[in-house]
Formats: structure tokens, sequence, C-alpha cells
């Protein structure tokens, strides 16, 4: 089966093309990162005016380097929600209309299970059952995979989410959007030991998150400091070292809790390499999606509708999408 996905949940466009028997064939991505830079954040109505204006050209581009045809086309997934409205809509009505036309199935995927199976694109993939960290700018959570579909929540933030604030400190801290790969940038740069920022919810027995207390932390220790560039260099240093320390804690409980002896990081934290070190020191074996694909992308999309589309999805051809969708709630393929 041949599959198209699209995803078009914020604020960026990703198209790609999944084979079942030769697995990726191609993808293109377009970041709008530079579209809402000057506004320090994503925009939800100019993202979803830029998802209209790209998708169809990247389809188009994905497929001529695919060396196929929408003829050559089984099925399509497209991302229908967690995101934004607007931007959900877009990609869905482009998906929906496409498979009614070509008369073929359409599937809306989850866009966190498209996040948690992005690793099944690599060479060496994880195989059922696994823990998963899903580790983002929406998302924080832990949770147990027994196999596709079929999705136990270990853990979550019960407030900032670890992707958001990075962010929020990156901001803090005076850095351009988006901000937090300029924090763990700059990190690179800060001396350990400096400072020591809490492990948030580390003194207490379960999976869980918090976060937004090391914000205050940093607040804190910013305005306290000689506000150098050295100073604001260690002080994202001990905040990296904080978020990272009390993610590899918490997974080793999730670990422990399942006896499972796999773990899937995925999400555009997980691009982080202060984390991806640390977490291979576990006593389990260490899944990340290559770089490329730990941020929102067509591949997992393609992937995700795939194998549901294989496993025998099927959707009623209607538009719908869901900004809020709990991935527990999704049913096993």
């Amino acid at each position: 089966m041949i599959t198209l996905g699209i995803e078009t949940s914020c604020d960026e466009s990703g198209v790609a093309v999944y084979s079942t028997k030769q697995g990726l064939l191609s993808h293109q991505l377009f970041s709008q990162i530079k579209l809402h830079a000057e506004y320090g954040g994503v925009v939800p109505e100019l993202a979803s005016r830029d998802h209209i204006r790209r998708v169809l050209p990247l389809i188009k581009q994905t497929l001529k380097e695919a060396d196929l045809t929408l003829a050559d086309i089984d099925g399509i997934a497209y991302t229908a929600g967690p995101g934004l409205i607007g931007a959900l809509m877009t990609g869905a009505s482009i998906a929906r209309s496409l498979a009614w036309g070509l008369n073929i199935p359409a599937v809306g995927v989850h866009h966190m299970e498209g996040h948690l199976l992005a690793p099944l694109l690599e060479p060496n993939p994880p195989q059922f059952p696994f823990v998963a960290l899903l580790v983002s700018g929406g998302h924080t959570m832990l949770v147990d995979v027994p196999r596709l579909g079929e999705y136990h929540l270990l853990g979550e933030s019960v407030d900032d989410a670890a992707g958001e604030a990075f962010d929020k400190t990156a901001k803090l801290l005076g850095l351009d959007y988006p901000g937090g790969p300029l924090l763990a940038k700059l990190a690179l740069q800060g001396r350990s030991g400096l400072y020591r920022f809490p492990r948030p919810m580390t003194d207490r027995p379960g999976c869980d998150f918090s976060f937004s207390g090391l914000k205050t932390s940093t607040l804190t220790a910013w305005q306290n400091s000689t506000q150098t560039e050295q100073d604001k260099a260690d002080i994202a240093r001990a905040f990296e070292e904080a978020v990272v320390d009390t993610l590899t804690i918490k997974c080793r409980r999730a670990i422990e809790q399942t006896g499972r002896k796999q773990l899937v990081v995925a999400g555009g934290v997980g691009a982080n390499q202060r984390l991806r070190a640390q977490l291979a020191t576990l006593p389990a074996q260490v899944f990340f999606p290559r770089l490329e694909f730990c941020t929102d992308n067509g591949a997992m999309i393609a992937l995700a509708g795939a194998l549901r589309l294989a496993a025998g999805a099927m959707e009623p051809p209607i538009i719908q999408v869901r900004p809020r969708w709990p991935l527990m709630e999704l049913s096993a393929a």
C-alpha cells in the first residue's frame, strides 16, 4: 500500500509518501518559522493561510521525487488532531477532497501517535511492546505501548510541556523565536554547577512532570546575576540540566514500573543532544527518530496512516478534526 501523508497541525507543512513494502519513498517540509518570528510565536490565522499556499505544491513535489502520480496512491493520511483548528481543517479538507476525487480511503491520524511511531521509520526500528516518552512543545507524557493503538498513560506534565518551558525560558533570557533550540545551543557554552535548579516532582512517586516552576528559578537567577552573556549561558545550562535530569529520572521509573526493555523517545525536545546522551545510559534499548523527524513532519503521518489503513481502518468521507484529542482515546489497529 502506498500512502500519501499530510501534516498541518501547527506551523509546518509536511507531505510524504510511504510504502508498506518499500518504506519511506519521499518527503517534503516547509517551516513557517520566519513567518511567525516577528510576532514571537505562532499566529493561528497566518499559519492556516500559509498551509493553503504550501500543501498542494508540496504534494506535487513529493510525488515527483518518488516518481509517482496521484493515480499510484492507495490511501491518504492526514493529521486530524490535536492542533490548531484552522491548520487542521486545511490539511483535512485537501486530504478528503483528494481521496473523494481518487475514490481511495482516507484516515485521520493522531498527531502524537505519529510522533510515537516516527522511530519506526529508521533502519533499526523498535518492536512492540515499549515505553514511549513523548516530549514536545505541546505535550510531555510517558506512555506504555503494548501494541499499535493501545496506549496506557503512565504520567504527564501537570502544567507546561518541556518544550513549552524551553521556549518560555528562552524568552525570559531575551532569546529569539523559536527559543528552545537557541537555549540548548547557548547551554553548550555554559558552565555546569554554578547554578542548581530543582528537579520538579522527582521527590515523590509516580511519573508525572511539572516544568512551570523552572521558569521562576531561571528568572530569579537571571535577575540576581550580573547579567553578562556568560551568566546567561550558565543559567541556560542549569535549566537544561534540570529538565534533562527530570525526564531521565521519570523514564527510569517508567521502565522499572512496566518492565519494558525498550524506550522510544519522540517529539521536538527529543532532538536535544544532552537528553539523548543521558537517556542512552538507562537500562533499556533507546530509540530516537532522526533529527529531521523529531519535529512535525509528513513522514510520520504517512507511516501511521499506512499502518492503520493496512490494518483495515475505515472512516466515513467527512471532514472532521479534533483540536483537543487525548491519545488514550485511540483504539488498537
